[in-house]
């Protein structure tokens, strides 16, 4: 399957329509505490989120989220749940794009008077379906909150977008357990062009959750499905960005940072692999350039693998060997691996970036 999406644009960011996964989290401050969530923010930003979101509980939290846009680098949508009037307050205080759903608002007009404004300001809206608070009446008809019920209730909440004419809509059908979003995000794939929103909700701690997530959004996104994510992690959400970038990168759909290749270590390593492997990763972990980085243990996959990778070290008896795009660059003591390795990956993305300065005075 892969799921033919229709376009629509979060601020700057194109979502759907063939445009790069975008990786999202929500900041886990109190939104009417400005200073710490704008903090929080800046830390997203540079972990490489692209689109974030803040909830507003309240109208002091709608408040605080005018001053937070004027702030934030990327754009930012408002989570609101039932009240109408904070969605008017923070689309008149310029967010990017609302999670509500508009089933969940009341009455129609109600409905109309959040529509119209986001029509006005560009605007778009998230319907956001989770499997751990569907509509009692679809609980009842299908018994549990099953992949059936929960696209029933995405379909419904838009319907009522469409019946008032408002199409700049994404969707996203989230549960806590791996199979039963996959069948829901496949099931509403083949029924809608709109953008997706995918994510395994509720997944855990950084460990557990991490797992859970690259599982399920792995599987989506090799499927074809899938516009725009999130991990949700019970943690620092930075690291939620770090897991969507990593999910990403492993797949091909995009790059950044280093990619590290490094061998799983058995009786043939003569090195202390594993203490290098993870300084080596701890080093460059934050880097924003793409690269790949080979740690390997042995003479068996070694060469090859450290070969291939932009920067790798092949281990031996207490030595490795330091390669360059494929080249011998030297031998290396196992005491200085690490800053080998790492001042070679200094030197290329310097190179480069000279490199990219040349050609931008040549045009």
């Amino acid at each position: 399957m892969n799921h033919q999406s229709r376009q629509i644009h979060v601020g700057s960011v194109a979502v759907g329509g063939g445009a790069p996964v975008t990786v999202q989290s929500m900041t886990s401050t109190d939104t009417r505490d400005v200073a710490a969530t704008c903090a929080q923010i800046d830390r997203l930003v540079a972990a490489g989120c692209e689109i974030v979101r803040c909830a507003v509980p309240d109208a002091d939290a709608a408040s605080a989220l005018a001053f937070i846009r004027t702030h934030c680098p990327i754009p930012l949508i408002a989570d609101i749940h039932f009240d109408h009037r904070l969605a008017l307050q923070v689309i008149a205080g310029g967010v990017d794009g609302l999670r509500i759903n508009p089933g969940n608002i009341g009455d129609r007009w109600k409905v109309a008077e959040v529509v119209a404004a986001c029509r006005d300001h560009g605007v778009p809206i998230r319907i956001g379906v989770n499997g751990g608070s569907l509509e009692k009446a679809l609980l009842e008809k299908h018994g549990h909150a099953t992949p059936e019920a929960m696209v029933e209730s995405a379909l419904g909440h838009v319907h009522i977008l469409e019946e008032l004419g408002f199409d700049q809509v994404k969707i996203s059908l989230k549960a806590s357990d791996i199979r039963r979003t996959v069948a829901a995000y496949r099931l509403l794939a083949r029924q809608v062009d709109y953008p997706l929103h995918i994510g395994i909700t509720e997944a855990g701690t950084t460990w557990g959750g991490t797992i859970k997530s690259a599982v399920g959004l792995g599987v989506l996104l090799h499927d074809g499905i899938g516009d725009t994510l999130r991990v949700s992690l019970t943690g620092d959400p930075v690291e939620e960005v770090k897991v969507g970038w990593e999910i990403l990168k492993s797949l091909g759909l995009r790059e950044r940072g280093p990619v590290f290749v490094s061998c799983p270590t058995c009786g043939r390593c003569r090195v202390d692999l594993i203490a290098v492997a993870e300084e080596v990763e701890r080093r460059l972990r934050d880097l924003p350039e793409p690269l790949t980085v080979a740690v390997m243990g042995c003479a068996v996959n070694g060469p090859g693998e450290a070969r291939e990778a932009d920067i790798g070290i092949a281990g031996g008896e207490g030595q490795g060997l330091l390669f360059r795009r494929g080249e011998v660059v030297r031998k290396v003591p196992q005491a200085e691996m690490v800053e080998a390795l790492v001042e070679e990956v200094q030197s290329l993305l310097a190179e480069r970036s000279a490199g990219c300065h040349s050609q931008d005075k040549d045009h």
